[in-house]
């Protein structure tokens, strides 16, 4: 569910973007004009929100990019499992099975209280609370 489309100049640092469809996080973007009739060229630096990969890609500066829609919600830690943690949602009271970073399914335990990511239907703990 992509609301909006940006181009490549319009990028920021921070800025979320859809790259063969998983989101990421623009680190870093070199913008530079080629000549007088040439068009200019970015080159985007970008870290995968999900997976956290790192990607650098060159395109024209009028490819145009979908920004995913990131819904932060809070949740409370029902239990810890070998695949990802079962969180209920504090507003809707629903139960979620959502995957975790092992670092930071190290730092929790039952009852704390946790920041997850619904990017276009895809979750994922960020932090805790």
């Amino acid at each position: 569910m992509v609301l909006k489309f940006i181009s490549a100049t319009e990028a920021k640092t921070g800025t979320n973007i859809l790259l063969d469809g998983e989101p990421f996080t623009v680190k870093k973007i070199d913008i530079s004009k080629t000549g007088k009739h040439g068009a200019s060229k970015c080159r985007i630096e970008a870290i995968g929100i999900i997976n956290g990969q790192k990607k650098v890609i060159v395109v024209p500066g009028h490819e145009r990019f979908e920004v995913p829609v990131v819904k932060k919600q809070k949740g409370q830690v029902l239990s810890i499992g070998p695949t990802g943690i079962s969180v209920m949602d504090l507003e809707s009271f629903e139960t979620l099975e959502v995957p975790c970073s092992e670092e930071l399914k190290s730092d929790l335990s039952v009852n704390d209280n946790v920041e997850y990511w619904d990017i276009e239907g895809r979750l994922i703990v960020k932090r805790k609370l």
